[in-house]
């Protein structure tokens, strides 16, 4: 399978500043090693050229925010389907598509020149069978799909993310955020409502500590009761779990 590239902005550099690709990278994307390439390319360059990713961040895309995110599959395991909220650049829905090769993967974004981007992206990469993308806020899709996990990063603090990301967990499932040093902070001041928000396990784990320098700190919430009052999750009728619904071309 080769990608092939995004449409561009006229003039954009091919990845300049981007630096070469960690010995890492190999691990932990194996076959779809080119693919992770080339959206790390796509970040260094389209991406940064519409504002999805800041310029300075370029020479640490690997490090800090592809490898970041895509680490967080040792946490998530083989799961048959993931819902990313907040999907942005892609980070991590697309990270973690490449690093889980098996799994279907939705990515949940309000915003519609990100989408317009994810959806070049997600062609150019070849990943169009089992990644879609939802032009929509999470609490706008609560009750049409739900998901084994559901993950997000840089979007809100515990507090208030909880409450979006929780109804499209199915009961079993799990909530996996990216959170950095604030994880452990976040979790206790979010304690109080995580019961009635079906949460029966809470966990703070850190991914990638053979791979990365700086680990990936996630929180691991786990959904094993349904929550209390409909106003603090999904419907109150029970909902058998389901596939993503595919939607159709808005994103355009």
């Amino acid at each position: 399978m080769n990608p092939q590239p995004a449409r561009e902005p006229e003039g954009s550099p091919a990845g300049e500043g981007l630096g070469p690709t960690p010995p890492a990278a190999a691990r932990v994307f194996g076959e779809l090693l080119p693919q992770a390439e080339e959206f790390a390319r796509l970040l260094a360059t389209s991406g940064s050229e519409r504002g999805l990713i800041g310029p300075r961040e370029v020479p640490r895309l690997w490090e800090r925010h592809v490898l970041n995110c895509a680490v967080a599959a040792e946490e998530i395991g083989s799961v048959p389907r993931l819902v990313d909220v907040g999907s942005g650049a892609g980070l991590p829905g697309i990270a973690l598509a490449l690093a889980l090769p098996e799994t279907q993967v939705t990515l949940v974004e309000p915003m519609l020149r990100r989408t317009v981007w994810l959806t070049e992206v997600v062609d150019a990469l070849e990943l169009a069978d089992r990644v879609e993308i939802v032009r929509a806020r999470a609490e706008q899709v609560t009750g049409e799909f739900e998901a084994p996990v559901v993950t997000a990063r840089a979007v809100a603090r515990l507090e208030v993310l909880a409450p979006w990301c929780l109804p499209l967990v199915e009961l079993g499932g799990r909530m996996v955020a990216l959170k950095g040093e604030s994880a452990q902070q976040e979790v206790d001041e979010t304690a109080p409502v995580l019961p009635r928000l079906g949460v029966t396990a809470t966990r703070v784990v850190d991914c990638g500590q053979e791979v990365l320098e700086t680990p990936t700190r996630v929180v691991v919430l786990e959904r094993g009761a349904e929550p209390q009052s409909p106003k603090a999750g999904r419907p109150g009728r029970n909902r058998r779990s389901k596939s993503p619904r595919r939607r159709g071309k808005e994103t355009r």
